[in-house]
C-alpha cells in the first residue's frame, strides 16, 4: 500500500545525518520522480511531540511504510548521533 500525500508515514531506516530513528513519524508532503527512471523519492516533514516542524527530510520511496492500526506511538529525545 502506497502512502498518500498528507500521511503520517513510519521510517524504515535510521537517517542520521537529520538523527531520525527506523519507526519515526513523519509527514508525506511531496513525491519526486527520479530524473533518469530509478527509484522516486519522497519528501517528508518531521514535528517534535507538540506538533512543531523540525526537519525537513527527503528519502527513496522504499524507505517509508504507512502506519498501521495494530501500531502505537511512542516518544524519544532527538539527539545527535555519537
Amino acid at each position: 500500500m502506497t502512502p498518500e500525500l498528507h500521511q503520517r508515514i513510519a521510517l524504515r531506516r535510521d537517517i542520521d545525518e537529520h538523527h531520525l530513528k527506523k519507526g519515526d513519524v513523519a509527514m508525506l508532503v511531496d513525491r519526486v520522480p527520479h530524473p533518469s527512471g530509478g527509484e522516486s523519492g519522497v519528501v517528508l516533514e518531521v514535528f517534535n511531540a507538540i506538533g512543531e516542524s523540525i526537519s525537513g527530510v527527503a528519502v527513496k520511496e522504499s524507505e517509508i511504510q504507512p502506519l498501521r492500526s495494530d501500531e502505537v506511538l511512542t516518544v524519544r529525545p532527538l539527539v545527535p548521533v555519537g
